[in-house]
């Protein structure tokens, strides 16, 4: 093989020749095997399990190349030192001869609540056997019964104004442990977002604990292990709940736009703490907790965060405060059958940024330029005088003259306020809220501030990251970034559309599109499998499902719930992460949610397969969706509905096949070519023109296979002849995420990469050239004079009504081809997460290289690309315990297949 060059690793050489003579320098070879990154339900020693069957999930090393496991072995017990003995197993799998090393079940004895297990692994392969691992991983049940919760819900007992927050409630608890102490545990969670201190500690570093939930179906609790924050002796633990999701404000258009799931704040908390001798004793949330208000005058997402030093209560949360003025708890009244443990990342502070300027606008504004939209807060160090305050609001972008610009926040104040209660130096962040900004004005200061004053705290849900892209146009690494930053300020705990304006809500719509380029970038799947049984959970009985997860019912009778392209994240989600993750179980968990999605819309459809009913989005925000000027580009809603109709019934097929249930895969078999053939009667023309003759049109009925074989090349050919009359896309929200995949599976390559390259508007990169650093929520949101895009959702010019988000991440979907089609990253469709990769790279657009990498279950994935003395330059790398099929691409297009097992190559053609 002429084209395969061998080449030398910090680890091995590779020595592999294919069809060929090759020459490569020999080293030393370490003949290790290793077994490592073991994790549990995607998590390295997870506390507060309440699966049934884990599963367990390892990577393998080595040095050596094509690294196949044929076996693994996996034992588990209650102490690692019965695990390196060998007694007492709560499981040994035996040898179990597979090359399977993600996603292995337990299958040991009925697990126990508050159960430690330590686990380890060993594994034979085609290469030699690996020594056991440490032992040292664990993985902890929670609480898998209602009858564990001993702790009552306690209160406030004050509603207050249904329309305005009040002071954040301070609950504490002084206790005197008597014995030496073994270990102790917290289990914990709150009608509100809580955090817990113990003797002045916080127990832990996350945010907005508990999380965003269908919280009256699902609450999750959190566990974390205090043992080295308790004492013998005296001991105090200490919360403080803000309204959060679950009081707060949430749809800023809605009446009222607070308590959308209750009225009353409250905790639920229980410390159990185990003695060396082995008794327990509970520490637990009930009438004999006090509880008062102290700094926190007011918490709230959309409008932030009001601090009054004067009010603070030092020593609260420590043993020997005196409390005397504080008031009993009131016991409330709730329910906890709902309570579930923990499922998705925490919310963490993972970035620190630094400001890039400080000046005064032209209206008289300090202004702070962080040089990046990003979304937390700011922690600051300020000087200033007793009884004064300082005030800071954020914003995404200054206006063509250079002032602050607000009116896209619709109304979210995002200001957060400082109350000194001496003249002092004081360094301060805040609690409970987040914002969405770059810039941000600060007032009240008597001085000048500086640079070094600041610092942006990035907050998002712990996700690893997982990939990235990178190629010869600066353009598109800043396009690549902002996908990133993007995908960081929308997953807080849910997957957001926008984190700064009154909005911020899961809109399903936004993720299903979102969901291939996010699971590129970091370890989303824990992150979805969280959220798609909230998806679940608030669909409606007929199987509809709804706009917004959590659903607030704040879009009126019909508004909710059923709108295509929206409601298919119920099986399009689910079937993304068994694809990238190989995860089957999601598939289990979510079928019977999919299969009545897809009987809804079947009933709805009716005997003809025809699906127009109910009330749709369409093609949001689609090119010309507010220009007249520009006709061509408004797909007519049917097309859509009846697009995804096919294509949630096929992904149901597939579902149905991967789980055994071949007589739902037969049923729906024969429902999808029903509806293709309705779908060819009504919209797709003898000469192959489909139906409202748009670029989306044309995309959904080609990536959804629903044109019959004899139109397919004719359909093609006018879908890419309107890309070529416009010159550009002119798609919104359903049609953008396939555009340039279909491009390419009809050859048209040099096409789709003129539509990523282009600069002008509209383009991915005419964001990027206006100095976006996030993706934009409309392709115009500041138009080429500089002014903004002020048109609202449903509306004509209007101010109040503007929707105008500059951090907005669905065109972001972009990401996955990159990912897929340029740099070549890719699954068999057989063997998904990765166990059998193709790599497939694409030359074009007048790119000179391009690379990527992507963290898999099984190992680290890279592929890149040169042009180098007239030839490409193909480099890749394969994780041991998979194999590869690379197609190696020349100048003209052209491929050779080659089969690989794990190492690294390099190709020239």
């Amino acid at each position: 093989m002429k084209d395969l060059k061998i080449i030398k690793t910090p680890f091995f050489i590779l020595t592999l020749l294919l069809l060929g003579s090759v020459t490569a320098k020999t080293l030393p070879l370490q003949k290790k095997i290793e077994v490592k990154n073991l994790v549990t339900e995607y998590k390295t020693n997870p506390l507060g399990l309440d699966v049934a069957k884990p599963r367990l999930s390892w990577k393998v090393y080595s040095s050596k190349n094509n690294v196949l496991q044929t076996a693994y072995q996996v034992q588990v017990a209650e102490s690692i030192k019965d695990l390196k003995s060998e007694k007492n197993l709560i499981w040994d799998s035996k040898k179990v001869k597979t090359d399977k090393s993600i996603q292995i079940e337990y299958n040991g004895a009925l697990l126990k609540s508050k159960q430690r297990l330590y686990w380890r692994v060993k594994i034979w392969t085609n290469k030699g056997t690996s020594s056991w691992t440490s032992g040292n991983d664990f993985w902890e049940m929670g609480l898998l019964d209602i009858s564990d919760w001993k702790a009552d819900w306690i209160t406030d007992d004050i509603i207050g104004d249904l329309y305005q927050a009040k002071p954040i409630p301070m609950f504490r608890k002084e206790f005197s442990l008597k014995k030496k102490i073994k270990s102790a545990r917290v289990y914990a969670t709150s009608l509100g977002i809580y955090e817990l201190r113990v003797n002045g500690k916080k127990v832990s570093d996350a945010y907005f604990t508990p999380g965003w939930t269908s919280y009256n179906k699902r609450l999750q609790y959190q566990t974390y292990d205090v043992t080295n924050l308790v004492n013998s002796g005296a001991n105090a633990v200490g919360a403080t709940v803000a309204d959060g999701w679950y009081r707060g404000h949430l749809a800023g258009w809605a009446n009222p736009n607070r308590n959308h799931y209750g009225d009353k704040l409250a905790l639920l908390m229980q410390m159990e703490i185990t003695y060396t001798d082995g008794t327990l004793e509970i520490i637990k949330t009930d009438s004999s907790w006090k509880i008062s208000t102290g700094a926190i005058q007011y918490a709230d997402f959309y409008h932030g965060e009001t601090y009054d030093a004067r009010l603070e209560q030092n020593g609260w949360d420590k043993a020997n405060f005196d409390s005397s003025k504080w008031v009993e708890a009131k016991k409330l009244s709730h329910k906890k059958d709902m309570l579930i443990a923990q499922i998705a990342p925490f919310v963490r502070k993972n970035l620190e940024i630094n400001p890039i300027d400080v000046f005064v606008t032209p209206a008289g504004d300090t202004v702070v330029d962080m040089g990046q939209n990003m979304v937390g807060w700011i922690k600051f160090t300020a000087k200033g005088k007793k009884d004064k305050s300082i005030v800071l609001h954020h914003a995404e972008v200054l206006d063509k003259y250079g002032n602050f610009y607000v009116k896209n926040l619709k109304g979210a104040k995002q200001q957060i306020k400082y109350i000194f209660k001496a003249d002092e130096k004081v360094t301060f962040q805040p609690h409970f809220t987040f914002q969405g900004f770059r810039y941000f004005t600060i007032s009240g200061l008597d001085y000048m501030p500086k640079l070094e004053d600041f610092k942006g705290e990035v907050i998002y849900s712990d996700m690893k990251i997982t990939g990235d892209f990178n190629c010869s146009e600066p353009l598109i690494n800043k396009l690549q970034q902002n996908i990133q930053w993007g995908q960081r300020g929308n997953f807080v705990d849910v997957p957001t559309d926008c984190p700064q304006r009154q909005e911020r809500l899961g809109w399903t719509g936004d993720a299903q599109a979102f969901a291939p380029t996010a699971s590129y970038n970091m370890d989303v799947a824990p992150f979805f499998t969280k959220w798609l049984g909230d998806v679940s959970a608030d669909q409606k009985e007929n199987g509809s499902v709804a706009h917004i997860v959590p659903s607030i019912n704040v879009l009126g009778e019909g508004g909710g719930f059923g709108s295509a392209a929206w409601a298919d994240v119920a099986t399009i989600v689910p079937f993304t992460i068994y694809q990238y993750y190989g995860d089957k179980r999601i598939l289990e968990t979510q079928y019977q949610s999919m299969k009545a999605w897809v009987e809804y819309m079947r009933k709805e459809a009716g005997d003809d397969f025809y699906y127009n009913t109910g009330f749709h989005y369409g093609d949001w925000l689609a090119f010309a969706t507010d220009n007249s000027d520009y006709p061509g580009a408004t797909t007519d809603k049917d097309i859509i509905q009846m697009a995804y109709f096919a294509h949630s019934t096929s992904l149901l097929v597939k579902t149905a096949e991967v789980l055994g249930k071949t007589d739902d895969a037969k049923e729906y078999s024969v429902l999808f070519e029903n509806i293709k053939t309705a779908f060819d009667d009504e919209f797709i023309s003898k000469k192959g023109r489909v139906g409202s003759n748009t670029q989306t049109a044309y995309v959904l009925a080609l990536a959804f296979d629903l044109v019959p074989a004899d139109k397919e090349k004719q359909t093609a050919e006018r879908y890419v002849a309107d890309v070529r009359k416009f010159g550009h896309i002119t798609t919104g929200f359903v049609g953008t995420p396939m555009v340039c995949h279909v491009l390419t599976k009809y050859g048209y390559n040099q096409d789709a990469f003129n539509l990523l390259t282009r600069k002008e508007y509209p383009s991915w990169l005419y964001p990027v050239t206006k100095g976006a650093t996030t993706i934009w929520e409309r392709w115009d949101g500041i138009k080429p004079n500089g002014d903004f895009n002020i048109k609202g959702a449903f509306s004509a010019d209007d101010d109040t009504q503007m929707m105008n988000s500059f951090n907005h991440y669905a065109y972001g979907a972009i990401g996955d081809w990159m990912y897929k089609v340029v740099a070549g990253i890719n699954s068999d469709e057989k063997q998904v997460g990765y166990k059998k990769i193709i790599i497939k790279p694409t030359v074009g657009g007048n790119l000179t290289n391009a690379s990527a990498w992507h963290e898999s279950m099984y190992g680290t994935i890279k592929s890149s690309w040169k042009i180098e003395d007239g030839k490409v330059i193909t480099k890749v790398e394969i994780p041991a315990n998979t194999t590869a099929i690379v197609y190696v691409p020349n100048l003209n297009g052209e491929y050779k297949k080659h089969e690989i097992g794990s190492g690294q190559y390099t190709f020239e053609r």
